[in-house]
């Protein structure tokens, strides 16, 4: 399962982590984000010890959302060593997340 992430847990979990980070923002009542966190929990499971994989529900944590531009969800952000270097608006499959991820480990 992906990592329940909060504004309070944000800087340390995301921006302080030594390895890649993906963040799929969401909320419970959007239904694309709904067909999207199923794939977030393979991906979390799949790069488990190489990457960190959370979630973040906007409706409970705004302040980074705000921060980093977040206006539709669901919004994946990929971050590395505490950069944003990533951005996936809307549903994607999951080889698009996975490449996100690949590209920071090779």
């Amino acid at each position: 399962m992906a990592l329940e992430i909060t504004d309070a847990t944000f800087e340390e979990t995301v921006l302080k982590s030594d390895k890649p980070v993906l963040v799929d923002f969401w909320a419970a009542w959007c239904g694309p984000c709904r067909m999207v966190g199923p794939v977030i929990d393979e991906i979390s499971n799949d790069y488990e010890g190489k990457a960190v994989v959370g979630k973040v529900d906007v409706d409970a944590n705004q302040e980074f959302a705000a921060k980093y531009g977040v206006r539709n969800i669901p919004t994946v952000l990929v971050f590395n060593n505490g950069e944003l270097v990533g951005r996936q608006v809307g549903v994607a499959p999951k080889n698009v997340y996975a490449e996100a991820i690949d590209s920071l480990l090779n």
